[in-house]
């Protein structure tokens, strides 16, 4: 599966057109894990970051921009949650005495937002829905994240040594990389059917990415 897709990649570069024509995308085949510390800093960086692109969507004064932070938002959140069900919450369940009621709590936030998000994500900027649904996925996204920042990942910063969160974070940041991005509701939560479903569908949600627009 890595192999045939940096076989695709590379094939890019004889497409019948030339790759700038293509709309901004994001930089999601990138070999470079920056470094970000603990996992807990990693999982509050995107939290930061879904809430500047929340913020810009509704900020959005024209139909293309709207659009552009849609796919950003969409593309950020649904990499993001897969990241925490493969990575952050199987740690919490092996090193904290209540993780796995904690994970599961947390799983089935997730997928009340992964329902939201793929209802959002299939709006157009015009649709009278639009709004409405990004902010009711919002209120439910900020309780879950308020949630994890002052709960969770603080008991798992605590039962764990600084090495092994930091290990946390790269595979949190790598595992990004491939994962889906866009939501899949249907799709399983829990490793190893989730690692699966995830580099199925990965493949084709970056086409997708290839020919959306995304903020210049």
């Amino acid at each position: 599966m890595l192999l045939s897709r940096a076989t695709s990649i590379r094939n890019l570069k004889t497409l019948p057109f030339p790759i700038k024509s293509l709309t901004t995308t994001p930089r999601f085949f990138s070999s470079t894990i920056p470094a970000m510390g603990r996992v807990s800093d990693a999982v509050k960086h995107d939290h930061r970051e879904l809430e500047e692109q929340y913020n810009n969507i509704l900020s959005a004064t024209t139909e293309d921009e709207k659009t552009r932070w849609q796919n950003q938002f969409t593309w950020e959140l649904a990499r993001h949650s897969v990241g925490e069900e493969l990575v952050v919450y199987p740690a919490m369940e092996k090193h904290l005495s209540n993780g796995k009621a904690l994970a599961d709590k947390d799983r089935k936030e997730h997928a009340v937002v992964k329902e939201q998000l793929y209802k959002f994500q299939n709006l157009k900027a015009t649709d009278p829905e639009f709004e409405p649904t990004i902010r009711a996925l919002w209120k439910d996204l900020r309780q879950h994240i308020k949630e994890e920042e002052e709960e969770d990942l603080i008991a798992l910063e605590n039962a764990l040594k600084e090495s092994d969160s930091e290990d946390l974070s790269t595979s949190f940041k790598r595992t990004k990389m491939f994962a889906p991005t866009r939501s899949h509701p249907n799709a399983p939560d829990k490793p190893p059917f989730e690692n699966v479903a995830g580099l199925l569908a990965a493949p084709l949600d970056h086409l997708k990415d290839l020919f959306s627009r995304f903020p210049k």
